[in-house]
């Protein structure tokens, strides 16, 4: 009983852990245009 109860408490702190990752907001692509512009002068 009481390792499950670990198991349980650690798979919930991880999946808390995954949702607070990554960007926050819409998904966008960038522009290409700082990249563009970039080698244009090099």
């Amino acid at each position: 009983m009481k390792r499950s109860a670990i198991i349980l408490r650690a798979l919930l702190m991880a999946a808390l852990l995954l949702v607070g990752c990554g960007q926050k907001g819409p998904l966008y692509l960038p522009d290409d245009t700082n990249d563009s512009a970039a080698e244009q002068e090099g």
